[in-house]
């Protein structure tokens, strides 16, 4: 069994699985994750270097191959090339992972329409550009395919600085309803998975956290704290395991219960204010 995994280690032997945003953070531990569980797995992003560097990362440290190739969510031309390149080496997709994001703080009141649109074109109109070119690939999979969006606990229960991609993963969320039910019928399973408060380095760069500020969040997650990507691939894992086959158009709320009791967001956005 892989370090740290509740799963058996060949729970994905022969899965073919694309993960967007692949690279870094959260999605580097998704695609790890799967690798060490027997996947083949196939990572996108906008950055050669980074994707050079996390293939680089997962031989030495793992002794396996992560398949990889530049995209960007925004550019149907690029997502139709892997697309097209998935189908020829593999001819097929298990498992699909839209990760892809793009966040920074700002207030709605200083947000200017470019820097809104960048947003949502990514997280939101991303997911639609992937998951429907994916389709014909996930439609041919042998045994029911598989697709996570990732999303926010503030997508409904609100945050302030951060309404463009709160706003465009609400819409996510409907979107994984909606091709549940579209898709059902070609054994495609779609759900959303909310993660918790993770320190990657993209969230303490765009969301201004650091170790210090995150301690507040610790008041307002009852169970788990801070968490780490390692800890989220395991609900990815789960979602698109055997185990969840008949779980569809849901959302696997990951957040330690944070947002039952407060929203951290919130006292955190009242400090950047106060300051």
């Amino acid at each position: 069994m892989p370090e740290n995994s509740v799963f058996k280690d060949n729970l994905f032997e022969g899965k073919k699985v694309f993960i967007t945003g692949g690279a870094t953070g959260m999605g580097l531990g998704f695609a790890q994750a799967f690798l060490n569980h027997g996947a083949e797995v196939f990572i996108a992003s906008r950055k050669e270097e980074k994707l050079a560097e996390a293939a680089s990362e997962t031989k030495k440290k793992f002794g396996k191959k992560l398949l990889w190739k530049t995209m960007d969510v925004r550019n149907n031309e690029t997502v139709e090339d892997v697309a097209e390149f998935l189908s020829s080496e593999w001819g097929e997709l298990d498992i699909l992972v839209n990760n892809a994001a793009g966040n920074f703080v700002a207030p709605i009141a200083a947000m200017s329409e470019n820097a809104w649109r960048s947003v949502v074109d990514i997280v939101l109109d991303g997911t639609f550009r992937v998951s429907k070119a994916c389709y014909p690939l996930l439609r041919k999979a042998k045994n029911g395919a598989s697709i996570v969006n990732i999303i926010a606990n503030y997508s409904w229960n609100a945050a302030p600085f951060v309404g463009h991609s709160g706003a465009a993963k609400a819409g996510v969320l409907n979107l994984t309803r909606t091709l549940a039910l579209e898709w059902a019928d070609d054994d495609i399973r779609v759900n959303a998975m909310c993660p918790g408060v993770v320190l990657t380095d993209n969230v303490k760069q765009n969301l201004m956290i650091d170790e210090n500020t995150a301690k507040m969040f610790e008041d307002y997650i009852p169970a788990g704290g801070v968490t780490t990507p390692e800890k989220m691939a395991q609900q990815v894992l789960y979602l698109c395991s055997p185990a969840a086959d008949v779980i569809t158009g849901d959302m696997l709320i990951a957040d330690g219960g944070q947002w039952l009791v407060g929203n951290a967001f919130y006292q955190m956005g009242k400090k950047f204010l106060d300051d």
